[in-house]
């Protein structure tokens, strides 16, 4: 592991035009759970399948049971930013990161100090009225019981894609624009199973691509360095101009 963690180093020290792309498993180090792990949400017994409950349909049909899933699995407000997180955000307040890019709907990335954060499924912590609008915060959701309505008589929904919906285009386009422009990108924590997150790598010009993620994706191939142990232990060893 030592000399991919040199051969990392080395690629971060010579590019200041990087990007990372990560997903679930950047934040399972801080103990939010994924989905598709040994012991992920597809894992786990429930009425109905999690892919089920996350979706539009669903909530649309079987509100009150969405948030019960939802407040049960989704809103973890204990959890803190790990090596990963902070390393990014050292790397872009270096002038080295130019945008994470993140399936993950758990604002880690901006606790831990990150400003240009991509979130391309949204946020835990965004939640709008589906009537008039009104924004609501974490705690409003956390704390309510049965479904949350707004003051108006709407319901209040989340700001997460859920399955069946389109991811919005605004972050797609500025996602796009980011990867086809850096010169290193980084993926880590991810699959690289969920479409069409996964396919944003396809606009990727640059000079090298880095996977770290502990099991196989449809990348390890084409990546100029693969390193498959956990993300945090990795950039936990990584050093930043100045240290």
């Amino acid at each position: 592991m030592k000399d991919k963690i040199a051969q990392l180093q080395e690629i971060i020290d010579q590019y200041d035009n990087i990007v990372f792309f990560g997903g679930a498993g950047v934040s399972t180090e801080s103990g939010i759970p994924d989905f598709r792990s040994q012991d992920g949400l597809y894992h786990q017994k429930y009425d109905f399948p999690p892919e089920t409950i996350l979706s539009h349909t669903f909530f649309l049909n079987n509100t009150e049971e969405f948030f019960k899933f939802y407040r049960d699995k989704m809103l973890c407000d204990t959890a803190k930013p790990n090596a990963a997180h902070l390393k990014l955000a050292e790397l872009e307040k270096a002038g080295k990161l130019k945008a994470v890019i993140t399936q993950n709907i758990d604002n880690l990335h901006q606790m831990a100090g990150s400003r240009k954060v991509l979130e391309l499924h949204g946020s835990v912590y965004r939640n709008y009225c589906m009537r008039c609008g009104k924004f609501y915060d974490f705690s409003y959701v956390k704390n309510s019981t049965g479904v949350p309505y707004c003051e108006c008589g709407g319901v209040v929904k989340p700001d997460v894609v859920l399955y069946e919906e389109m991811l919005d285009s605004t972050t797609l386009a500025e996602s796009v624009d980011a990867i086809s422009r850096a010169q290193v990108l980084i993926i880590g924590g991810t699959s690289l199973a969920v479409y069409p997150a996964a396919s944003l790598i396809d606009y990727f010009r640059g000079e090298a691509i880095v996977v770290i993620n502990k099991a196989p994706t449809p990348r390890d191939r084409s990546a100029d360095l693969l390193i498959k142990d956990p993300i945090g232990q990795v950039f936990s060893q990584i050093r930043t101009e100045g240290e």
